[in-house]
């Protein structure tokens, strides 16, 4: 890689890297709504809308371990988890100091929206850490199996097993810990899962653009990732 090919790809890795601890750290903190979709009458959806900016963070895991390579995506898991747990330190001080009478925003109704935000920051991010750990490794799993071949194969398997994993664990969390009533475990299972699988699915043709436009740039073979990425 030139010097130039060299900044160009840092600068890109950490624009990435802002996306997904945004992505990661939003769906955390709205995911207090729920929300429902009926699909063209097929089936209808009851999912928080905290999943909506998570699938976004499998993307570009996916794309960054495509191009960027195991290494610099387990990187960016570790920085999510990290401003997962200092914006969960932010909030709790937010909750802890008194409001003024004249505050917009009283500390009944700041308590209400983000009071349950530690417990469910606790099991996203358990579940999280765990979700994304697997995807890498399924993914990259695949992509040694198929040598850089079938990007579909490996982009939807791993991102399925790793879905399914992240919504089986919060679902489960959230109900031992009181915030979901276990009658609905079921429901917001297969609903989350099949949500998640479903934009997985839609956004298969997101990461063979973006690949075939970093592989452009960059001048990368199939299945070739960028060389001497740890100096950036």
């Amino acid at each position: 890689m030139t010097a130039l090919q060299k900044l160009s790809a840092g600068r890109i890795y950490l624009i990435l890297t802002a996306l997904f601890i945004t992505s990661l750290v939003v769906s955390n903190l709205i995911f207090q709504k729920f929300f429902y979709w009926d699909f063209f009458g097929l089936y209808r959806f009851e999912i928080s809308v905290g999943v909506l900016p998570y699938p976004i963070t499998f993307l570009i895991t996916d794309t960054i371990s495509e191009i960027y390579g195991k290494k610099k995506a387990n990187q960016v898991v570790t920085l999510g988890i990290f401003a997962s747990v200092f914006s969960l330190l932010i909030i709790l001080l937010a909750n802890a100091v008194p409001s003024v009478p004249w505050s917009p925003v009283g500390d009944e109704v700041f308590s209400d929206v983000f009071g349950a935000t530690a417990i469910a920051v606790g099991a996203s991010m358990m579940a999280y850490l765990l979700a994304q750990y697997v995807d890498i490794y399924v993914y990259h799993f695949w992509k040694k199996v198929t040598k850089g071949k079938h990007l579909w194969l490996r982009n939807n398997f791993s991102t399925f097993c790793s879905q399914f994993v992240d919504t089986l664990a919060v679902v489960f969390l959230l109900c031992v810990f009181g915030e979901l009533d276990w009658s609905l475990f079921g429901g917001l299972l297969l609903s989350g899962f099949l949500f998640k699988a479903l934009i997985a699915l839609l956004d298969t043709p997101l990461l063979y653009l973006s690949v075939y436009l970093f592989r452009k740039k960059f001048n990368l073979k199939q299945g070739e990732e960028l060389p001497d990425s740890e100096s950036f």
